[in-house]
């Protein structure tokens, strides 16, 4: 446990790429296989799993402290969580202890255990102590003898959230340093999950290609860049170039998947690595019709029997997340799996061939599978449509009909490209739709966490109704630079009008452009309409309150797309 927490210290202070990476080399390297598993493991996000709240590790900080409440929330106000604010606290706390405290002030430190210990033995049984009390004891028993940043380590492990600032790509550099294994094979066999267990450990470090075998393994996905189109060019996108090189198609607003069968089975991988088998069954079916030794990459949406265009997003949300699927859901949102190459077939890797290869053997897949599954009015398998431009001038015009599609935007793929792992500029370039924006008034307003603990920036948003009120209908967080944010937060305390709790209510005068990819219908929110992924396009300080968007406004972009 000690050298984890040093780790985390030492990578929160690491400055650029190559430290980071030779900092992760060098623990690795002296890490027991066990405990590299499990370090590993919460490198990647992988050990989230909530034991214990962080108010309930509040409670346990203070019972029989002489810390009164009103401070330890003072001090949590100015920190913004709670494991760190224990942590800073703790020892000032403990000193004045009691013996209630169970001997825990006599305990032997944990901190030289290994971390696997920690994860698999201390920390569970810590937190499922049969009650309070007990459980109180056990907390109290982990933090004794802890520096400040291993008991913070610990507390985030105990609330599941230890957030660490090291992208998985670098963590796979390391590895990839460490064992002389290549960088896209550590990452196809990290993908589907990975056991914190020593042979699991060794086996990834394997020189050859041990989990090859594996019949649920999904790829590492290969990822578009945003395109940036300026006077007509596209900065790295050789759009000059003949149009008949490049795959064009539209961008659907669904869940990004792998739909795979081997061995006489079938799974569905979202790009999450989630497995979604249970929450989509009659694609599983589908995935029968496959022959055995086929990989798909392609879009999981809902799309309706004899429709043109797919659902919306909504309809897709009410499906995931299940551990079964009911008939009257199924015929409600039928799923459909939207084909957009071919990763392996007939047993063989295809990634490093040509996109034009792939795409070819994938349109020759479609037309052999079953007609009561490849027709489009069957909603299951589907081939993605190819769309053709004769000049790059059609580009944006056609870009402009996604929404009339029901499509976020268009897909545009060098024909030549091999699949590749991650996001690699150059071969692949997303095209989306201009985003929907509406003015709105500024109405509450509630402090951040972390590093802006002290500063306001969680922001509700409001528009007017028909008689003249303002009805809240977005949350955002982000979108304003640190002077704009510092600026807005020396406005908000100073134009309070309400507290509830840690929301201020302020004066509605403040106007904010949002912009959103999304917008519908919804009966859980007041306004009567939800929206996605918002986030705050320009401060208007230019415009009046009174002349921002209303209701009316916002459900006029419903048409389109409703």
């Amino acid at each position: 446990m000690q050298t984890f927490a040093e780790l985390i210290e030492r990578l929160d202070v690491s400055r650029g790429t190559h430290a980071k990476v030779s900092t992760l080399v060098e623990f690795f390297n002296q890490c027991p296989p066990h405990d590299a598993a499990w370090a590993l493991q919460v490198l990647l996000g992988g050990s989230r799993r909530r034991l214990i709240t962080g108010r309930r590790l509040r409670q346990i900080c203070l019972e029989h402290s002489p810390l009164p409440d009103w401070l330890f929330d003072d001090c949590y106000s100015h920190v913004g969580d709670s494991a760190e604010t224990i942590a800073l606290l703790w020892q000032q706390v403990s000193a004045g202890g009691d013996d209630r405290w169970d001997n825990a002030s006599t305990a032997e430190p944990l901190s030289s255990q290994p971390l696997h210990y920690w994860m698999e033995v201390l920390l569970p049984q810590a937190a499922s102590a049969p009650d309070p009390e007990q459980q109180a004891a056990a907390v109290r028993r982990l933090w004794q003898g802890l520096s400040a940043q291993q008991l913070l380590v610990a507390n985030k492990l105990l609330t599941g959230g230890l957030r660490i600032g090291v992208a998985k790509g670098l963590v796979v550099k390391a590895l990839a340093q460490l064992s002389g294994v290549e960088d896209a094979v550590l990452q196809h066999r990290l993908m589907g999950g990975f056991s914190p267990t020593a042979q699991a450990w060794e086996t990834l470090l394997a020189p050859t290609d041990a989990l090859a075998a594996v019949p649920s393994r999904p790829y590492p996905f290969f990822l578009a860049s945003p395109l940036e189109l300026n006077a007509g060019t596209a900065e790295g996108a050789p759009l000059s170039g003949p149009t008949e090189h490049w795959l064009i198609e539209w961008k659907w607003d669904g869940i990004r998947g792998q739909l795979i069968r081997r061995q006489g089975q079938s799974f569905l991988w979202s790009r999450g690595e989630e497995l979604l088998n249970d929450a989509f069954p009659e694609l599983i079916d589908a995935a029968t019709t496959l022959d055995d030794g086929t990989v798909l990459d392609g879009e999981v949406i809902v799309w309706h029997p004899g429709s043109a265009r797919p659902a919306s997003f909504a309809e897709l949300q009410r499906r995931l997340g299940r551990k079964s699927t009911g008939r009257k859901l199924l015929a409600e949102c039928p799923a459909a799996f939207v084909a957009y190459d071919l990763l392996e077939w007939e047993g063989d890797d295809w990634r490093p061939r040509p996109l034009s290869q792939r795409r070819t053997a994938l349109e020759t897949l479609i037309q052999q599978l079953p007609v009561a599954t490849q027709t489009p009015a069957a909603g299951l398998l589907r081939l993605s449509e190819q769309l053709t431009l004769a000049h790059w001038e059609e580009l944006e015009p056609l870009r402009q009909q996604a929404t009339d599609t029901g499509a976020e935007g268009l897909m545009l793929k060098a024909m030549g490209s091999p699949y590749l792992a991650g996001r690699k500029r150059g071969h692949w370039w997303k095209h989306k739709r201009d985003p929907y924006s509406l003015d709105a008034v500024l109405l509450y307003a509630q402090a951040g966490s972390g590093r802006r603990a002290n500063l306001f920036t969680d922001y509700t948003f409001g528009l007017w109704d028909g008689s003249g009120q303002l009805v809240s209908f977005a949350k955002a967080y982000s979108g304003l630079d640190d002077g704009e944010i510092t600026a807005l937060d020396r406005w908000i305390r100073s134009h309070t009008t309400e507290r509830f709790g840690p929301v201020r209510a302020v004066e509605p005068l403040q106007v904010f452009e949002l912009a959103f990819e999304g917008i519908q219908r919804s009966t859980r929110h007041k306004s009567g309409i939800a929206v996605r992924f918002p986030r705050i396009s320009r401060w208007r300080r230019d415009k009046p309150a009174a002349e921002a968007d209303s209701l009316t406004s916002a459900l006029a972009l419903l048409g389109p797309i409703a």
